[in-house]
C-alpha cells in the first residue's frame, strides 16, 4: 500500500500544505462519535494494518507520473510529494480493548501533510476491523463454551476484506478461520468440513462420508443435511463403525437447536458419545444465544456472513479530525459534531464507573488507568508485539471488566464517557474565541 492508496482531496490538501511551508505538528484524533443502537461496546482493532501503512507509505515513480500526468498536479508538488514518508508519533488503544463513543481509537500527530495525507487508510482500517470485531465479540458473549470458527471468506466485500475479518475475528477468541490465507499469514487454525457438492457428486451419502475419512482421517467431520439430517447422521454411523478415529457431524439448515438434540442421542446411543456436533447456517450472536440457552449439544459453530460484514452494524459513525495545530487547539462547532481540542487521554477505573476523557498530560487518577498508549516515535513503532494472542488477552481481560448492562445483546447500555474538568474549560474557552472570531454562536456545547 502506497501514497494512493487515500481519497483525491487527501493529496491536494496535502500538496497545497507543502506548498505554504504548513510544516508544523498538527495532531489528528480518530474516533467513533457514538455506537450503533445495538452495540454496548467497541474492540479496537486494525492498529497492525494501521502502523504498517504508515512505516511504509510513500510514492513510487508510477504513482508520482499518474499524479502529473493524470491528476494534473504541478511539478512542484509531484516533486515533494515524492520526498514525503511518515515521521510522526501515534497513540493509540491496543487491539483487543474495549473502548466506547466519544474516546480515540488513535491519535496521530506529525507534520501537518502527513498527518492529512493518512485520514483515508486509517479511517479504513480501524474502522471496518473495530466493526467486525466489536461483532465478533458479541458472538463470544453469545457462546462461550462453544469453538466459533470464521467462515464469513465467500461473503465478505472483498478477500481483503477476508483477511481482515479472520484476524479480527481471532482477536476476541474465535478459534480458526475457514479462510487458508489468514490461516497462514497470521498462524491460526484452519477449519472445513465438505459442502453439500461434495456429497452430491457421490453415488449416495455413505460413498462420500467413506471417501471423506480415507483421504482426511482426521478431520472426518460429516455434513449430514444434504438430503435428509436423521438419515444422514445414521449414515455418519455406520461409516463410523468401519473407521478407527472418531467423526463428528455438521448441521447446516432447518431447526438446528432441535436436530442437534436429535443427532445427540443417535450418536451416544451408538456409543460415539465423543463425536463433536457443529452448527452453521447465517448465525449470528442472537440466533447462538438463543441455541445456547436451549441447550442444545453443539459443540463448534461456523459463523458467516453476519459476522464478516457485521450485518446489523456494517459502518461506525468514525471520524478523524485535527483537534491541534502547530500547538494551537482547534475544534469544530458544527451542530452534532463538535469535536473535542487537544491531544487527549482516556482514563479508565473499576467496573461500573465512567471512563474520563482527558487532555493527554492530565495526571491520571488513583484507581484508573491510562488506555491509549504510545505505539509509534518518529515514524517507527515502539514494540513489535502486534500478536493476536496478546491481544485475545487484553480483550479477556476488559471483557470480565466490562459491566452486564454494557454486555447485553439486546438493548445495551454502554459504559458513559464523562470529560475531564480541563478538558471542559479548554472546550469552552476555544468555543467562545471561534465564535467571536467567526461571528457565529454554536448550537451545542460540550458534554
Amino acid at each position: 500500500m502506497t501514497g494512493l492508496c487515500t481519497d483525491l482531496y487527501e493529496i491536494r490538501m496535502a500538496a497545497s500544505y507543502l506548498r505554504r511551508g504548513m510544516l508544523a505538528p498538527a495532531t489528528f484524533s480518530l474516533f467513533a462519535r457514538r455506537l450503533p443502537p445495538s452495540r454496548g461496546f467497541l474492540v479496537a482493532a486494525g492498529l497492525a494494518d494501521c502502523l504498517d501503512f504508515l512505516e511504509r507509505l510513500h510514492f513510487d515513480a508510477a504513482e508520482l507520473d499518474h499524479l502529473a500526468d493524470v491528476v494534473h498536479l504541478p511539478a512542484g508538488d509531484v516533486a515533494a510529494l515524492a520526498e514525503l514518508r511518515f515521521t510522526g508519533d501515534v497513540w493509540a488503544v491496543p487491539e483487543g480493548r474495549v473502548v466506547f463513543g466519544g474516546e480515540p481509537l488513535l491519535e496521530v500527530t506529525a507534520p501537518l501533510p502527513q498527518a492529512q495525507l493518512v485520514e483515508t487508510a486509517l479511517l479504513n482500517f480501524a474502522t471496518f476491523q473495530s466493526s467486525v470485531a466489536s461483532k465478533a465479540a458479541r458472538c463470544r458473549i453469545a457462546a462461550p463454551e462453544a469453538d466459533l470458527i470464521d467462515f464469513a471468506a465467500r461473503r465478505t466485500h472483498g478477500l481483503d476484506a477476508a483477511r481482515a475479518v479472520a484476524r479480527a475475528s481471532a482477536l476476541v477468541g474465535f478459534a480458526g478461520t475457514s479462510y487458508v490465507q489468514a490461516a497462514r499469514e497470521f498462524d491460526l487454525p484452519a477449519a472445513g468440513t465438505m459442502a453439500h457438492s461434495y456429497v452430491e457428486a457421490f453415488p449416495d451419502e455413505r460413498a462420500a462420508f467413506r471417501a471423506f475419512a480415507e483421504d482426511f482421517p482426521d478431520s472426518a467431520i460429516f455434513l449430514v443435511d444434504t438430503y435428509d439430517t436423521p438419515h444422514g447422521v445414521r449414515t455418519a454411523i455406520e461409516v463410523a463403525g468401519e473407521l478407527p478415529r472418531g467423526i463428528g457431524i455438521r448441521l447446516d439448515s432447518g431447526d438446528l437447536g432441535e436436530l442437534a438434540v436429535q443427532a445427540r442421542r443417535q450418536l451416544d446411543a451408538a456409543g460415539l458419545t465423543g463425536a463433536r456436533i457443529m452448527a452453521s447456517g447465517g448465525l449470528d450472536e442472537h440466533q447462538l444465544a438463543a441455541l445456547v440457552s436451549s441447550g442444545a449439544p453443539i459443540d463448534a459453530y461456523g459463523v458467516g456472513t453476519k459476522v464478516g460484514v457485521s450485518a446489523d452494524a456494517p459502518s461506525l459513525d468514525s471520524a478523524y479530525k485535527l483537534v491541534e495545530y502547530d500547538g494551537r487547539p482547534v475544534m469544530k462547532l458544527s451542530a452534532g459534531k463538535l469535536t473535542a481540542p487537544g491531544a487527549k487521554q482516556v482514563h479508565r477505573g473499576t467496573a461500573g464507573r465512567d471512563d474520563v476523557l482527558a487532555l493527554r498530560g492530565e495526571p491520571v487518577a488513583e484507581g484508573r488507568e491510562p488506555v491509549l498508549e504510545p505505539v509509534m516515535r518518529a515514524g517507527v513503532r515502539t514494540s513489535r508485539d502486534d500478536s493476536i494472542r496478546a491481544a485475545r488477552r487484553r480483550f479477556e481481560q476488559d471483557l470480565r471488566w466490562l459491566p452486564e448492562q454494557a454486555r447485553r445483546l439486546t438493548d445495551p447500555t454502554p459504559v458513559g464517557v464523562t470529560w475531564s474538568a480541563s478538558l471542559h474549560r479548554r472546550a469552552a474557552e476555544l468555543r467562545r474565541t471561534l465564535e467571536i472570531r467567526h461571528g457565529v454562536r454554536a448550537e451545542v456545547a460540550p458534554p
